[in-house]
């Protein structure tokens, strides 16, 4: 009965892993901001990086322009070029983006609000769930878009039901191409969300509101070798080391990640850099506290199992009725019976063969 219960527990345990591993992998799915690579090549061969730097790094659009430049150059030498058919394929794709504050006014009301002040493709990589309307990109010619989440919607407008409409920012006036619904959940709130959002051009948050500046840049590019992408943007975006955090969003949330966070729990949250993370890095953060936190109960879980069957295999190796000599000489003395049938069968058809040919020579 002892037997029965312990192989019964060690089942439950191991199916106690299973389920957690899967929910470890729904819970790393289910940030958008973390899967580009997934959206952008099916392949797996490339990565997405992620930078976040301090006021002091002094990050202009002028130094990402350089940046990208650099990097096209970079690809060629390695002899990476675009093989699709499609006349509009990229390698690559990149965003950047500043938070700051900002006043919007209509007619209604006066409203001031967090704001992100957006460039390049933002919304590729952040796919913010829209109610209405659609999202604007950071590379237009004309900058004098927004989008605005629900709570913002229904204080101007009494509504959320306002893409088209118009908004003032400083005076002037900016088309609301989009709404947009704010996660809601205690990570959420905890990492900055617990305010009304509106995303802006970056122009325009430097121009008409209060901008922090440039502090996050992110990629998604090509990754032929392990950690490719992420050693070349290091080289050719040089910052001091307290100036900059870079993360491989790819594989953040993979075995080997997860264990180093378990190995820096309690320093990790130490943080000797003047850099403030976005919503969506702090999200991400704690989602990697939680799995780390399930891959030690999973590791806990699948360890027990094992040593049943380590201490199973030890009993039935104690009570065995052989030994590792008696069945090496069984094995030997019919690998040499089955050798001498072989030669005798060989030896018995040479013997027909010389017969029938005697025979037919009579």
């Amino acid at each position: 009965m002892k037997k029965i219960g312990f192989m019964i527990s060690g089942g439950i345990s191991f199916v106690c892993f299973l389920l957690l591993g899967l929910v470890c992998r729904h819970m790393s799915h289910s940030l958008e901001e973390q899967q580009m690579a997934a959206r952008w090549s099916e392949k797996k061969d490339v990565a997405q990086i992620s930078c976040f730097f301090s006021p002091d790094a002094q990050v202009s659009v002028d130094s990402i322009e350089e940046f990208e430049h650099s990097l096209d150059n970079a690809l060629k030498e390695a002899s990476i070029t675009q093989d699709s058919m499609n006349p509009g394929a990229r390698l690559w794709a990149d965003a950047y983006s500043a938070d700051g504050k900002i006043t919007l006014s209509s007619d209604r009301t006066s409203v001031e609000a967090d704001a992100i002040g957006i460039g390049g493709d933002f919304f590729l990589f952040h796919p913010v769930r829209l109610l209405e309307g659609a999202y604007f990109s950071g590379n237009d010619l004309n900058q004098d878009y927004c989008v605005i989440d629900e709570d913002m919607a229904w204080q101007l407008f009494g509504s959320n039901d306002v893409d088209g409409m118009m908004v003032y920012i400083g005076g002037t006036p900016h088309i609301v191409t989009g709404v947009v619904s704010r996660p809601e959940g205690r990570l959420e709130q905890a990492a900055g969300l617990d305010a009304t959002v509106v995303y802006v051009s970056y122009q325009t948050l430097e121009e008409l509101g209060r901008s922090n500046g440039i502090n996050h840049y992110e990629i998604v590019m090509p990754n032929p070798v392990s950690s490719f992408a992420l050693n070349l943007v290091k080289e050719r975006m040089s910052y001091a080391e307290k100036e900059v955090e870079w993360v491989e969003n790819t594989s953040r949330f993979s075995l080997f990640n997860e264990l180093k966070v378990l190995a820096a729990f309690g320093t990790r949250s130490m943080n000797g850099k003047a850099i403030i993370y976005p919503y969506w890095e702090n999200i991400a953060r704690g989602y990697e506290d939680i799995i780390a936190l399930f891959v030690l109960f999973m590791l806990l879980l699948v360890l027990y199992p094992l040593i049943l069957c380590i201490v199973c295999f030890i009993l039935w190796w104690k009570h065995k009725g052989w030994t590792i000599k008696g069945v090496w000489l069984k094995v030997k003395d019919k690998t040499e019976r089955y050798f001498e049938k072989r030669r005798e069968n060989r030896k018995h058809k040479k013997e027909d063969g010389d017969f029938f040919e005697e025979e037919m020579y009579l």
